[in-house]
């Protein structure tokens, strides 16, 4: 009986450790340690793809802080454009600024709060520490309207989402 809950108990921690370095492995990192992006391979997402921010024609600076809002709450850019998007965390806690659509959002913030220690990090994603600045580059080839939203577990549930409207 005692080898059976040794070899029980080393079961469950060998299942939790992988289950864990798949799910940091999945997402490609750590929060903050944005990955080089080949643009000329940018994956085409329902609300459009990376882009260079280095060549985008209009820079949006969205402002996130401690009382979990985003400001401006919505941005509308034109179809067609590349956008710089300069993300500022005036709080005191990490941020992030995650493009989705509201779908593809809320699974995500779920999925946070179930492993809030996941590990993640794509190009439509701007993790940013306390009083720090971040970046990242869109292309909005779609007319669409879609989101962005910070994925820390309890920051979306508590309103920190805003809105992207592309004419």
């Amino acid at each position: 009986m005692r080898l059976n809950r040794k070899f029980i108990a080393l079961s469950v921690a060998c299942t939790t450790a992988l289950f864990a370095v798949g799910f940091s492995h999945a997402h490609g990192g750590k929060h903050g340690n944005q990955a080089k992006v080949d643009f000329t391979k940018a994956e085409q997402m329902p609300f459009g793809s990376a882009a260079d921010p280095k060549k985008a024609a209009r820079t949006v600076r969205i402002e996130m802080t401690d009382t979990m809002r985003f400001s401006p709450a919505e941005v509308k850019i034109r179809r067609d454009d590349t956008v710089r998007f300069v993300v500022a965390n005036n709080g005191k806690v990490l941020h992030e600024m995650v493009l989705g659509t509201m779908n593809d959002l809320r699974n995500h913030a779920e999925l946070m709060k179930k492993h809030p220690g996941m590990q993640h990090d794509e190009p439509y994603m701007a993790h940013v520490a306390p009083g720090k600045t971040g970046e990242l580059g869109w292309r909005f080839s779609k007319t669409v309207t879609f989101y962005y939203g910070c994925l820390v577990p309890g920051h979306f549930e508590a309103g920190m989402v805003g809105k992207v409207i592309v004419d």
